[in-house]
């Protein structure tokens, strides 16, 4: 079993203000106590805390953006306006396992190292002067909002504790204890506009802790403290299409494949992977006790993460375990990028760590703040994400990280969304959600 560790000070220079330890195992998917002693605290309630927060930490002078070429002793800085945003490429190869590697392997130019090839040749350049360029007006851009609209308010009553919104629609769907609440777009604007519908549950002790839009917006899956999975028909009147008998009492998280063909939910000590089209439970895979808070789908993988700090990743097809990566503070939340290569995971600490899913790539943003809520998600088109700190929301580009905007709340942001169409952006909170419209 390989393993590989690498640390340093904190400072402004340094990403790393703590040591941490990649694993990289194919093994069976029974784990072992090791793991499961990790755990930082008791999960209280549906979202964990810790017993005692960290000390903050302050940092002085300038504030640089970190790049490497390729190995640690590389290191190029460039000073960016002071903010708490900090990001920097990391080497996870020491530097004699990278000279042991295959040249091939090695990163290419995007990384900062030549890599040389010949030249084309006559001929190739014969056949690219022959291709007539492509008018302006056809190539499609991928944009990133400049900045955002807050637009309006819709009581939901309750804690939202998640919350979605389609693009196709602008249907906000807000999720909390007891019933689903429907708001068409007209209300997207007002402040004390009624819901187009309310959804209840049958058991009004049932709360909704996750939920899920399907790809083509016509479904939307829910998950939480209740017995059952809850997959509902949207159009044209909302409505339960099935409940899927879950064999745990509380559902943390869920994931869908990209084709909507697999769904994930997270319980306490397992995942359930379900067959959304045949409604058949595939598998019910154990996974660490203190590991198990939030869950998400990647390609051929999955990944779990929670309170024991370490993230895992999984092959689906064989239920082995895949990789380990393992920090000092909670996950909180983990999403992925529209094209499956990077997953993003959300700290206790606020930190945001960046992998890619086949490369040994690793991108760390921290912001110095320590948090009790932490959700992430990725636009549709990739060019950005937006992340929220309790209070705060940040957006910011992919993939090179700068901020686009910031926004602050008065109360703690439990949940968000944005839609497919890249128009909105939706917080739940306390009692209400809020509306953000995206500004290009």
């Amino acid at each position: 079993m390989n393993r590989e560790k690498e640390g340093a000070s904190f400072s402004t220079l340094r990403i790393y203000d703590e040591p941490e330890e990649w694993r990289n195992v194919l093994e069976s998917s029974g784990i072992s106590s090791q793991h499961e002693h990790q755990a930082q605290s008791q999960a209280e309630g549906e979202y964990g805390m810790p017993q005692q927060p960290p000390a903050p930490q302050t940092s002085h002078g300038p504030v640089y953006q970190e790049t490497s070429s390729g190995t640690p002793q590389q290191w190029v800085l460039q000073p960016l306006d002071r903010s708490e945003l900090q990001a920097s490429w990391l080497s996870e190869a020491e530097p004699e396992a990278a000279a042991e590697l295959d040249r091939s392997f090695l990163p290419g130019p995007e990384c900062g190292q030549p890599c040389p090839s010949p030249p084309p040749s006559e001929e190739v350049w014969s056949f690219l002067r022959a291709i007539p360029p492509v008018p302006d007006e056809v190539v499609v851009r991928q944009r990133a909002p400049r900045e955002s609209w807050k637009v309006g308010n819709v009581r939901h009553g309750k804690k939202v504790y998640a919350i979605a919104i389609s693009g196709s629609t602008h249907h906000v769907y807000t999720c909390g204890h007891g019933y689903i609440k429907v708001w068409d777009e007209s209300a997207l604007h007002a402040c004390n506009k009624a819901p187009q519908a309310q959804l209840d549950f049958q058991d009004h002790q049932s709360r909704v802790l996750a939920c899920k839009l399907l790809p083509d917006e016509q479904s939307l899956i829910t998950g939480g403290l209740s017995r059952n999975l809850t997959l509902w028909d949207l159009a044209p009147t909302p409505r339960v299409r099935a409940q899927l008998a879950s064999t745990g009492p509380m559902c943390y998280s869920l994931a869908l494949s990209s084709n909507a063909q697999i769904c994930l939910a997270c319980f306490k000590g397992f995942v359930e992977i379900w067959d959304l089209q045949n409604q058949i439970l595939i598998r019910k895979h154990e996974v660490p006790e203190y590991g198990s808070r939030c869950v998400d789908i990647a390609g051929n993988k999955f990944w779990t993460g929670g309170e024991d700090a370490s993230l895992y990743s999984w092959d689906l097809r064989s239920y082995q375990r895949v990789q380990e990566h393992h920090f000092r503070h909670e996950i909180l939340s983990i999403t992925h990028d529209p094209s499956e290569e990077w997953v993003l995971v959300g700290l206790r600490n606020s930190d945001i760590i960046i992998l890619h899913t086949h490369r040994r790539e690793k991108l760390k943003i921290f912001f110095n703040k320590y948090i009790h809520h932490h959700n992430l998600k990725f636009s549709s088109c990739g060019s950005y994400f937006v992340t929220t700190l309790d209070e705060s929301i940040h957006c910011l580009t992919a993939p090179s990280l700068q901020r686009l905007f910031q926004a602050e709340e008065s109360t703690d942001i439990l949940c968000c969304d944005v839609s497919s169409d890249n128009q909105y952006l939706v917080t739940g909170s306390k009692n209400s959600a809020t509306v953000y419209q995206l500004l290009y």
